[in-house]
């Protein structure tokens, strides 16, 4: 493309783009000068700046794609997406909050800093990249313990991690093996929400659940064990039970329970627990957090009755794994 051909020819320019996200040295390569770049890119004109040096060859709000592929030209050929921009392409169902910034790793020795949009974390521990629709992404475990890294509270922690144990499969023993192999800052609070989950909780209401047992001085109860009927049926696998006055815990989200077919499947349960004489306290997540003195009032009271009746001959099994969909 010669010097001035590139006026005649948007289509080869957007062709050389990455979606049409390029940097302002390849457009110099293509005929384009510096000077003109950064003109076109002024209030009014037809091309928009994206970060130092990169470009958008258009106006108008960019797509995430078009801003990670900006990230990348910024950072270089090393650049590899972590945190919440790869757990998304890998499969995590959760939107975009407003200014979340795309967050990236390199190499140590390498000295491009953060700017704009993209956070960059140099680092001694370069994943290898998963690639994913041609995006370099760090591995689920690594995302997800970066995200974890930059959070200062246990809820959102606690979402972030049951979200990727149930969503992407991650196993909590690679969890565990990621934080002791890696950097130890900022790891206090995953440690502690990680051990949470190893212990029985697959879902941020239970963990949050497990909390709000504390308050109650009831004995520990077991967490998402199966419960058979006295001949060998299944019942339901409640979120927490107390086997010495057969009492059942769940928690349950209105989202999920009163959409088909979970709904149905809850009516169902419930209904199998009456049949067998199984007290039930229902929960719904929102209330762990806004009224945990109150839930905690509710189980000592359930509690109390149900140890005032006699105790259904209801039998506690294995542990079920299970996906929870209440997050």
């Amino acid at each position: 493309m010669t010097r001035r051909s590139w006026t005649r020819d948007a289509e080869a320019l957007f062709a050389a783009s990455r979606r049409g996200v390029i940097t302002v040295a390849r457009l110099e390569s293509l005929g384009v000068p510096p000077r003109t770049s950064y003109r076109r890119c002024l209030p009014g004109g037809p091309w928009q700046r994206l970060l130092p040096g990169v470009v958008l060859l258009r106006t108008g709000e960019p797509t995430r794609r078009q801003l990670t592929e900006g990230a990348l030209l910024h950072c270089g050929d090393r650049a590899v997406v972590t945190g919440l921009e790869s757990l998304r392409r890998q499969g995590l169902k959760r939107g975009v909050r407003q200014g979340e910034p795309i967050h990236l790793l390199l190499p140590l020795h390498l000295k491009t800093t953060s700017s704009g949009y993209v956070l960059v974390e140099r680092t001694k521990r370069m994943p290898d990249p998963v690639r994913q629709d041609g995006l370099p992404l760090a591995p689920a475990v690594r995302s997800v313990l970066d995200e974890c890294r930059r959070l200062r509270e246990r809820p959102p922690i606690r979402a972030l991690l049951a979200e990727a144990v149930q969503q992407l499969g991650v196993d909590p023993a690679e969890l565990a093996a990621e934080l002791e192999t890696g950097s130890r800052r900022g790891t206090a609070l995953p440690r502690a929400v990680l051990q949470e989950i190893v212990s029985g909780a697959r879902s941020a209401a239970e963990a949050e659940a497990m909390a709000v047992w504390r308050r109650t001085g009831l004995p520990e109860p077991v967490w998402n064990f199966e419960l058979h009927d006295d001949r060998g049926g299944y019942l339901a696998t409640p979120d927490a039970w107390w086997d010495d006055v057969a009492l059942a815990w769940e928690i349950d989200s209105y989202e999920f329970h009163f959409g088909q077919p979970g709904y149905a499947a809850t009516l169902a349960r419930n209904n199998r627990y009456a049949a067998a004489g199984v007290a039930v306290v229902q929960t719904v997540p929102s209330r762990l957090l806004s009224e945990p003195r109150a839930v905690a009032g509710d189980l000592v009271s359930a509690y109390r009755s149900a140890a005032a009746r006699p105790r259904p001959p209801v039998i506690l099994a294995g542990r079920r794994e299970r996906l929870v969909q209440d997050v």
